[in-house]
């Protein structure tokens, strides 16, 4: 196989893995550090009536998602209502129903608010809606057409038209037209009103929307209303009082219409109150949230469609392809010498549980003393199979003993012993012993030292909480290691240990 094929599979790894990686990212939000949280909005609107011994029905508006906000969660309470939710006029819409119901009703909803960076892929792009022509006639319609031009030979495009015109509707001293319109004692709601109905009679759609302003903490969040005007194929939000294009961004619109937010048959003293609380919640939480709402195929497939105790599994064994481009790396490039390929990455392992100090005086004293009884068992001129059998015996007695001993001493670290791989520590002295017999007690030692540091070092990078988080949450970089892994096996130079022991050379040839 030539290099340009080995290049063509690991560019194709590297891409397939860095392309997940960046879906994931951008479009969903998973978050690149562990410790990373991000804002949340727990709303709660309460609803009380007092109900008349009758069937009862109550209605509420429902915040639903938009480009700035998403609905991670929601929950109804009420007890003994029945339930059902619908869409009317691009409204979501919650009815409660009771066949009878007596005295002081209090109803539930909750809600929990995330803000999004990315455009939510169920959001259709908005078309340009039919409009309704407002039923004007006599005198109103010509005050709102006369009222119309007025603003229109003033502006310069649809926003400073729409602008003038909520200017003119607040104006301190209003124009005739403007007066006779708004009437007496105009709510800003009536202007609002009037302000659509002027810009439809002249072919531009607009609404009225309603919603909260999402802040820290806020026990009886106030209602804002404004003004929305479809312009460049989108629909612009204008301020209610001063007319500006801009509204505040924390803003999350509930509904849209003249219909009041909640209603009530078969009760009377309607009450509605509503409360915003900001919490933080881990990011990873909230995105997963968040992704079952914007992926829900993708997320399936993911590590987090798994039970959690397996999840549990993976966060530890997805650590095993750092420790092995690690080793890859430190023999291949560096030129340290090891025992064995996964010996190191398993002892990194276990110090996860013992610690760094404890893991190489416990892994020590295993090797040393098994060591010793290999030596001895030389003398016996066993065969190899119950050669190794009889070491793995004396390596688990070592272990359960060094167990004893240190519980009785205090010493509670040394329980641990126990998550050694006992046939990887068997094999590792049988082969220790070997090299000690071949090719010198030097060669053993530098081998044995060198499986130790591979270990701690790997151990040392698996200790890292942002790695264990990256290779969980993007196991897709799995891909572009893989096509490292394959880069350095083509590796055939000089290792940086063999520059150093043959500079000698060097020296020699200037």
């Amino acid at each position: 196989m030539n290099n340009r094929h080995l290049y063509t599979i690991a560019l194709t790894l590297t891409i397939i893995g860095l392309v997940i990686f960046l879906f994931k990212f951008l479009a969903i939000g998973f978050p690149l550090t562990p410790d990373r949280t991000v804002d949340v909005w727990n709303v709660e609107a309460k609803i009380s009536f007092d109900a008349e011994n009758e069937p009862a029905k109550l209605s509420l508006f429902l915040p639903r998602t938009t480009h700035r906000f998403i609905v991670v969660n929601e929950n109804f309470i009420a007890r003994g209502y029945g339930l059902s939710t619908k869409t009317e006029s691009g409204n979501r819409k919650a009815v409660w129903s009771i066949r009878r119901a007596k005295g002081r009703q209090v109803l539930y909803y909750r809600a929990v608010m995330q803000k999004i960076k990315v455009k939510d892929p169920r959001l259709a792009p908005p078309k340009k809606p039919e409009i309704e022509k407002p039923e004007l006639d006599g005198s109103y319609l010509e005050a709102a057409r006369s009222l119309f031009t007025e603003i229109h030979a003033k502006s310069a495009d649809s926003e400073t038209l729409v602008t003038g015109l909520i200017e003119k509707l607040n104006a301190k001293v209003p124009g005739e037209n403007t007066a006779f319109l708004l009437g007496k004692n105009p709510t800003p709601i009536k202007r609002l009103e009037v302000a659509r109905q002027v810009l439809e009679l002249n072919d531009l759609p607009a609404r009225i929307a309603h919603g909260i302003l999402l802040e820290r903490v806020h026990k009886r969040a106030p209602l804002i209303h404004w003004l929305e005007v479809y312009i460049k194929n989108s629909w612009e939000g204008f301020h209610p009082e001063t007319g500006e294009a801009k509204i505040p961004e924390n803003h999350l619109r509930w509904w849209k219409g003249t219909e009041p937010l909640a209603q009530i048959t078969g009760g009377r003293n309607l009450r509605l109150s509503i409360a915003v609380n900001l919490n933080q919640e881990e990011a990873i939480s909230a995105t997963i949230e968040r992704g079952r709402l914007l992926s829900p195929q993708f997320l399936e497939f993911s590590l987090f469609g798994l039970p959690i105790q397996t999840q549990n599994v993976y966060r530890v064994l997805l650590l095993i392809p750092i420790g092995a481009i690690l080793l890859v790396f430190l023999r291949n490039v560096i030129g340290i010498k090891t025992f064995g390929t996964f010996m190191p990455i398993l002892i990194a392992l276990a110090f996860r549980e013992t610690q760094l100090l404890w893991g190489i005086f416990l892994f020590t004293l295993v090797v040393a003393l098994g060591l010793g009884v290999r030596f001895y068992l030389d003398n016996l001129k066993l065969l190899l199979v119950p050669r190794l059998a009889s070491v793995l015996i004396v390596v688990v007695i070592l272990m359960f003993s060094i167990s004893i001993i240190t519980h009785k001493l205090g010493l509670e670290r040394g329980l641990s012993i126990a998550l050694f791989p006992m046939v990887i520590l068997t094999m590792m002295i049988e082969r220790m012993c070997i090299v000690w017999e071949e090719r010198g007690v030097g060669e053993a030692l530098q081998q044995g030292i060198g499986s130790l540091l591979v270990a701690a070092l790997t151990y040392l990078i698996m200790s890292i909480s942002y790695v264990e988080h990256l290779v969980f949450v993007f196991p897709e970089l799995l891909l572009v290691f893989l096509s490292g892994t394959l880069l350095m096996g083509r590796y055939s130079g000089y290792r940086l240990l063999e520059l150093y022991r043959f500079k000698v050379f060097a020296k020699d040839k200037t």
